[in-house]
C-alpha cells in the first residue's frame, strides 16, 4: 500500500519536494476546500460532563495543531468524548466494587460475616463486575471504531487531493493528431 500524500504544510516545512510551487498552491487550495471553515464546536451534553469536556478540549487542541479542528468532525469528536467519559465512569464503578469486595473479605476473615453471606456477596459482586466489564469493552470497541474512522477520514481527505496539476494542452500536437 503506498504511503499517503503529505499535506502542503509538511511539504513546505521539509523544503525538499519534486512538486512545483503551482502544484503546492493547488494542493493548499484543495486541502482548504475539504474543510467547512467552521471551528469545532462542543455539544451541550459534553459541556455538562466534566470528564467529556476536558477530553474535548484536549482533542480540539490536538486537532488545531494539525489544522483539522473543523466542525465537519464535530459530532464524531463530541460522541467520542462522551464515550470516553462513560468508560471512565465504569472504571470508577469497577474500582468501587473491588473496594467493597476487599472490605467484605476483611469482615469474613475476622468472623463478622458468615461464609454463606460472603459467598453470596462475592457471587453478586462477580456478576456485576462481569456486567461492567462487558459494557466497558463494548464502549472501547466503539472508541476504536471512531478512532479508525476519524483517522481514515482525514487520510482520505488528503488522498482525494490531486497530486499533479492539469497538463497544458499542446495545440500543435492536437492539430497534428487531427
Amino acid at each position: 500500500m503506498p504511503t499517503p500524500a503529505k499535506p502542503a504544510s509538511v511539504i513546505k516545512i521539509e523544503k525538499k519536494s519534486h512538486r512545483t510551487k503551482k502544484e503546492i498552491r493547488m494542493r493548499e487550495q484543495a486541502e482548504k476546500s475539504l474543510l467547512t471553515g467552521n471551528s469545532l464546536k462542543e455539544a451541550d451534553e459534553v459541556k455538562r460532563n466534566k470528564k467529556a469536556h476536558s477530553q474535548f478540549l484536549r482533542i480540539k487542541k490536538l486537532l488545531q495543531g494539525i489544522e483539522k479542528a473543523d466542525d465537519l468532525y464535530g459530532s464524531t469528536i463530541n460522541r467520542y468524548c462522551l464515550i470516553l467519559a462513560e468508560c471512565s465512569d465504569f472504571e470508577e464503578k469497577i474500582e468501587e466494587l473491588n473496594t467493597i469486595s476487599a472490605v467484605f473479605r476483611e469482615k469474613y476473615e475476622s468472623g463478622l460475616v458468615t461464609p454463606e453471606d460472603y459467598i453470596i456477596l462475592k457471587e453478586k459482586l462477580s456478576r456485576q463486575l462481569i456486567s461492567y466489564d462487558r459494557q466497558i469493552q463494548a464502549k472501547r470497541k466503539m472508541l476504536l471504531d471512531i478512532e479508525k474512522e476519524n483517522v481514515m477520514t482525514i487520510a482520505a481527505s488528503l488522498r482525494s487531493i490531486p497530486k499533479k496539476t492539469e497538463q497544458k494542452k499542446n495545440a500543435l500536437k492536437e492539430a497534428l493528431d487531427g
